[in-house]
């Protein structure tokens, strides 16, 4: 199974070895899209997906995403991004270059519920998630027989309010040391400090068990069994300071009647986060998102 994800890496990194993707943000204003076309064109760059979104086109938030192939990409990197200034400078972008052939590398975090680590486990093994795996950490054994045999380090780290500083400051080392890239935290259930989530910001990825903001807390499937729900959900989203607040990348629902318990609404609800959290972190992967206040723009 090793070989074959890493044939499938290989693969991946070779065929898109000239393909990179520019991200955008600024004012809606006349001649962005003229203006970037046309850069790209000048630079013999080839656009395969253009997705533009503006909050209004009088004075609104102006949006896109390109992915473009360009030949000898890598010998042009500097000179591509030096040349884009000019255009950054014009409309006063906030612009970044991402290049495909780059596999992100992610670091998985997981307490006692295996689920969602489970499904991005296989997702990564079917070659659906183009990632590096770089490492699991965990504050319990519970996992390890799942990700050993993989052959990702996984790393234990026993965790509580009383020792936070501490668990943190071994959690950023190894994540600095294997030079993460996006933080996947799939059902981890420790409360993280300001300055995790700033050292990581905008890279840390969360999936809630339940649909935001509805049942926020402790035993969101008890309450809402005792509350008569009929839609039960579940909610990926970057983590920010504000507890389950930061910005909502994707969201799904699934049914539940009177005939379902508690247990059977836990299962319902984990086959739903499962789902949720695979897509959001593909969508990062694949940079397809761009935070914007508290929101998400979602291409």
């Amino acid at each position: 199974m090793k070989s074959y994800i890493a044939e499938k890496l290989a693969t991946f990194k070779k065929t898109n070895k000239n393909r990179a993707r520019l991200l955008i943000n600024c004012a809606d204003q006349p001649g962005i899209v003229a203006a970037v076309s046309q850069f790209l064109y000048e630079h013999n760059a080839n656009i395969i997906e253009s997705n533009q979104y503006s909050t209004d086109p009088h004075g609104g938030e102006f949006f896109i995403r390109i992915e473009f192939e360009m030949d000898h990409l890598k010998a042009n990197v500097d000179k591509l991004e030096a040349d884009f200034q000019q255009v950054k400078e014009a409309f006063n972008m906030e612009a970044t270059f991402k290049y495909v052939d780059q596999v992100k590398k992610v670091a998985i975090f997981v307490s006692k519920e295996p689920h969602c680590l489970l499904e991005l486990l296989w997702e990564w093994q079917s070659g659906d998630l183009m990632a590096d795996i770089s490492l699991v950490i965990s504050n319990h054994e519970t996992s390890r027989e799942f990700v050993e045999p993989l052959g990702i380090p996984y790393y234990y780290i026993p965790a509580n309010k009383d020792i936070r500083k501490q668990v943190e400051e071994k959690q950023i080392q190894l994540l600095k040391e294997y030079q993460i890239d996006v933080i996947v935290l799939a059902r981890y259930m420790q409360i993280l400090t300001p300055n995790f989530v700033e050292t990581f910001k905008n890279k840390i990825i969360n999936i809630h068990h339940s649909f935001l903001p509805a049942f926020i807390g402790a035993k969101p499937y008890e309450r809402a069994y005792h509350r008569g729900v009929k839609l039960i959900g579940a909610t990926s989203h970057y983590v920010t300071n504000d507890l389950d607040e930061g910005p909502i990348i994707e969201q799904d629902i699934s049914r539940v009647d009177h005939r379902d318990n508690v247990e059977a609404m836990k299962k319902i609800g984990q086959s739903v986060e499962r789902s949720v959290l695979a897509r959001a972190i593909k969508w990062h992967l694949e940079d397809r998102i761009i935070v914007y206040g508290n929101k998400t723009i979602v291409f």
